[in-house]
């Protein structure tokens, strides 16, 4: 399900590339997935557009440039036509495709296999604008979230870093990607752990898949404290979406929409009597078990790498053949096979052309076509095998078909979670916005500090006939009586996020305190990090 979030379209630069951008900070409202605007297409709906210009800093500040061309390129960002932007907090940034805005075809060559998630937040955090990174993806959606300090910049680099690592062109991927910014982006992640954003509404799985994020972030660089707190807040949300509304009940996994488009396929006089033959015993394919065993089935072939997997099902399943296979037996399963449920991690098909067509014939009285329902992503079932007369392919993109059922009856329900996750939001941003007073605090207390040193080192060379002893109380004294003047100050910029009223007053305090001491460094504190991206790479 998309997100009505005023996307505005973008007017494309001199490489005729564009991107769309969200409105941040206003509440979404749930609309059907159809409504989603993507990166680079879309119809002008009046709204101001951002255009953003080619991002140089990989030819500015590269590895091979010197150390002062580098300086000269930071000098040149921070005093750049986006300097505005410099002024602003880090933003919180989702890039990515789903289900809703990109086929099959495109989403299984960016998918990236779970145990690859924490070198992908290496790599993204290793790009010059991009402080802290996660990566969601799954067989419906691949998506990059990301704190950049620069937004436009940050938005270049990761489209390029997607584009480099699944071999599709930035202006093909364009095309399909969509782009959500800060409220946008939050309410985006807390719709997708509720299940509102999922092809099936309501499923669980997608909750599990959110938790393994911040599983797989633990203890990875990058997977910093903003992108953390904001997995975690999902979670929460779509913990109290599943238990508060009962959006949930009835609803139907991507597993089970499988077993019910086969069974809309399938003559019904011949359902007791199809062979079905599952690939896979992990999540997925215990599921399609499950399911098959609700549906009546009484005989099921399971290939897997191993028995164990096999073996645990059957304990669970009592009342089912359930026939175990070793992979190797794969080819000979599926000719005896009328319905092949596919659903491997496997990163290359199963099944190619060459391996079906000489398959024999199935049951004439199912039409004497073989099904295969391939629900893996990236698919275990060629799309050339398609092109057979004698065989029927479909992907987790034909469940539409299923899941298009009691449409307007999961609207209602999804609008019936949405005030939780507004609810969840508030309390997220809250907390995100107490964070704004930290930095404040640091440059206080060490701008203070770097004086109370200078006048120290003053005082101390005009008294060199000082003990040890007598300089360290000089030294004490100096240093009680700034802590002692630093205590209010200090005080007024601590808040608990909780509390919107001490939050708001905190950060009204913070913006009378960088006034009064001069603490405006946010464009040198965001040169500083992008320096020290340069220098280590240039190790």
């Amino acid at each position: 399900m998309a997100l009505s979030s005023g996307f505005a379209p973008a007017i494309s630069g001199a490489n005729n590339e564009s991107v769309f951008l969200c409105k941040s900070r206003v509440p979404a409202q749930i609309v059907p997935s159809s409504s989603y605007r993507k990166l680079g297409c879309g119809k002008s709906s009046g709204r101001v557009a951002i255009a953003i210009p080619r991002c140089e800093v990989a030819r500015e500040i590269g590895i091979s440039d010197s150390k002062a061309s580098s300086i000269s390129a930071l000098e040149q960002l921070k005093t750049s036509a986006l300097d505005r932007y410099l002024k602003e907090r880090s933003s919180i940034l989702v890039i990515g495709l789903s289900v809703h805005t990109a086929p099959v075809e495109m989403r299984e060559k960016l998918a990236i296999p779970e145990a690859e998630w924490p070198r992908a937040i290496e790599e993204l955090c290793n790009l010059y604008h991009i402080e802290e990174a996660a990566v969601l993806s799954t067989c419906n959606r691949m998506e990059i979230y990301v704190v950049a300090l620069s937004m436009h910049r940050g938005i270049r680099e990761v489209k390029e870093w997607m584009s480099k690592t699944s071999g599709i062109p930035t202006s093909e991927l364009g095309q399909h990607l969509f782009l959500l910014r800060d409220n946008d982006a939050t309410q985006h992640l807390f719709q997708v752990a509720a299940g509102l954003d999922s092809l099936v509404l309501g499923e669980g799985q997608i909750l599990a898949q959110v938790r393994q994020v911040v599983r797989s972030g633990e203890g990875v660089k990058g997977f910093g404290r903003n992108v953390s707190g904001l997995f975690k807040s999902a979670i929460t949300a779509g913990k109290r979406v599943r238990a508060e509304t009962n959006i949930a009940a009835g609803a139907v996994s991507v597993s089970s929409a499988a077993v019910e488009l086969a069974l809309m396929k399938l003559p019904k006089s011949e359902l007791s009597s199809a062979r079905m033959l599952v690939i896979g015993a992990g999540k997925m394919g215990k599921l399609v078990i499950k399911h098959l065993a609700s549906k009546g089935c009484n005989k099921i072939v399971v290939v897997n790498r191993s028995e164990e997997r096999v073996s645990e099902i059957r304990e669970e399943i009592k009342d089912v053949e359930i026939i175990y296979k070793p992979l190797q037996e794969m080819l000979s399963c599926a000719a005896n096979a009328d319905v092949v449920f596919t659903s491997t991690a496997s990163e290359t098909p199963l099944f190619l052309r060459e391996h079906v067509e000489g398959l024999p014939p199935v049951n004439p009285k199912l039409g004497g076509v073989r099904m295969f329902i391939d629900i893996s992503v990236p698919r275990n079932v060629g799309a050339c095998v398609s092109e057979l007369d004698t065989v029927r392919v479909y992907n987790v993109d034909d469940l539409k078909e299923v899941v298009e059922a009691n449409k307007e009856d999961r609207y209602r329900k999804a609008m019936e979670a949405q005030a939780i996750i507004l609810d969840e939001m508030k309390q997220f941003e809250a907390w995100r916005d107490s964070l704004e007073t930290v930095p404040t605090i640091k440059r206080l207390r060490s701008k203070v500090e770097g004086i109370r040193l200078a006048e120290l080192e003053k005082c101390l060379s005009k008294m060199k006939d000082l003990s040890k002893k007598e300089r360290k109380a000089i030294d004490d004294l100096s240093r009680g009586i700034v802590n002692k003047i630093l205590h209010g100050p200090m005080q007024c910029l601590r808040c608990d996020s909780s509390d919107s009223t001490t939050l708001s007053e905190a950060l009204e305090n913070m913006h009378a305190l960088e006034r009064m001491f001069d603490l405006h460094t946010e464009s040198a504190v965001l040169e500083q990090k992008i320096k020290a991206k340069v220098e280590q790479s240039e190790k």
